[in-house]
């Protein structure tokens, strides 16, 4: 183990004994950022001036005994869909003015006010709309497992930061999987957890804010700071007195699903099958049971969600000049476009199907205590597709197991399960009831103490 592969909680010990400094430790990580940065291309507005500077005022804070909070001195990115202040938010589109933001957002400002060194913004595809590292805006983003294959997404740069090292913490947005998608197809473990948890600003329906990391302690670690109330977010939850650290769980008598068909979209690779049955096993082992489960989601559902979301993003973008709107990724553009023909009532249908898929989880949730299934269908595709299936006809059939849940507004995970026979990281998904986002965590982390872990990460390539 290198000083860059330390866990909050190992560097917190080092920065408390005087053996390793925050900017000792930042030093390290800009040099191994150096290495892995050109193959992957994951940050935007990265500044290492910046984060020298934060870093040195930790270190001063740390010699003192006065750090601001848990995360003081700990390195992280924030995707660039969430707003810093003074910094632009081009949404990944080429289409947006770039303008410099007025505030902090939610997750920025309470990293912030722990004292967290923020030295750059991950990317993302044109308006967080694909799974997938590709972007009009930015460079295109690459999996450090193999940098022919895409990182998935929308938190496309997060989840390949997270997987090449650049620090423990990540942070990341979801609204039908984009921060476990990726997470499941760069092997990091990826949480989303209770819509509202952590506040969102803009907030809506299923957008969740999650942090993304190597381990399940630092994800869970994150938490603390980040899931302090902010008035700008409508559904933020109340205040929350979880011990986050209290990983701890008892499996002996949880009936947990098993899900293995999502009910429509992509069929499921027989080695992500084959893997996530084992995984199966081994909480069966640990004194749970086991239960097959049928999908909460129908074909109906997926299309009126995507009626729904075609129709509210061509209003988002109608007005522009043409010649801006031109400049959209010409995948994204033309799904889009097919929401100027949907009606006013064909949207409220679409949006109603959400509704569906809600009442379609929370039954399930009367027979199960918590779902395992795949987090994705396939094991990998190539870097410069836009989604999985490379057709804008077909833009959602990947989201099958990810998307109720965030309709559902239920906490759930995605944390690695394996390899394929390319090498490729298989991820398994962890579901929890409403509001239980401990439950997700306990089990993540059991399944993690259970494997080890991701063993060892990429290497940056030699140059």
């Amino acid at each position: 183990m290198t000083e860059t592969d330390l866990t909050i909680r190992e560097l917190r010990q080092r920065f408390a004994d005087k053996s390793l400094s925050p900017l000792e430790y930042w030093l390290a990580l800009e040099d191994h950022i150096a290495a892995w940065e050109p193959s992957i291309s994951a940050l935007y507005l990265y500044d290492p001036e910046s984060a020298r500077a934060q870093a040195k005022v930790s270190t001063e804070r740390w010699a003192e005994g006065e750090t601001l909070g848990g995360l003081d001195g700990i390195p992280v990115t924030l995707k660039e869909l969430i707003a810093t202040k003074g910094q632009p938010v081009p949404l990944g589109t080429r289409a947006v003015e770039l303008k410099p933001a007025d505030a902090d957002a939610p997750a920025a400002a309470r990293l912030r006010e722990d004292g967290a060194v923020i030295f750059a913004k991950t990317t993302c595809p044109d308006y967080g709309m694909l799974s997938s590292g590709l972007s009009s805006f930015h460079p295109l983003s690459r999996n450090p497992w193999d940098i022919k294959q895409n990182p998935g997404g929308s938190s496309a740069g997060a989840s390949a930061a997270a997987a090449a090292g650049y620090g423990p913490l990540h942070i990341g947005t979801d609204i039908g999987g984009s921060v476990r998608l990726p997470a499941g197809w760069t092997g990091i473990f990826g949480f989303k957890p209770s819509h509202g948890r952590i506040p969102a600003d803009p907030y809506y329906v299923g957008r969740c804010v999650g942090p993304m990391a190597r381990t399940v302690e630092d994800a869970a670690f994150s938490m603390a700071t980040l899931s302090r109330p902010d008035w700008r977010d409508g559904t933020s939850l109340p205040p929350n007195d979880f011990n986050w650290m209290d990983l701890d769980i008892d499996l002996s008598g949880m009936k947990i699903g098993l899900m293995l068909d999502a009910g429509c979209g992509l069929a499921v690779d027989d080695e992500i099958r084959v893997a996530v049955e084992a995984a199966a096993k081994r909480f069966e082992a640990a004194g749970a049971t086991i239960l097959s489960v049928q999908p909460v989601l129908t074909r109906a559902m997926l299309d009126g969600l995507d009626n729904f979301w075609r129709s509210r993003f061509w209003g988002d973008i109608a007005d522009l000049e043409e010649e801006r709107r031109d400049t959209i990724l010409p995948y994204i553009r033309d799904w889009a476009m097919g929401g100027a023909d949907i009606s006013g009532v064909d949207a409220v249908r679409g949006f109603n199907q959400t509704i569906e898929m809600r009442k379609s989880c929370g039954r399930l949730f009367t027979q199960v205590d918590a779902l395992l299934s795949p987090t994705n269908p396939i094991i990998s595709y190539p870097a410069e597709w836009a989604s999985p299936t490379n057709d804008p006809a077909l833009p959602f059939e990947h989201i099958g197991f990810t998307v109720p849940w965030n309709m559902s507004e239920q906490p759930a995970a995605s944390i690695n399960c394996g390899f394929s026979g390319s090498g490729m990281p298989i991820g398994l998904q962890i579901v929890g009831p409403r509001f239980d986002d401990m439950r997700v965590l306990r089990l993540s982390k059991a399944f993690e103490d259970w494997t080890g872990g991701v063993r060892s990460w990429p290497q940056p390539p030699i140059r």
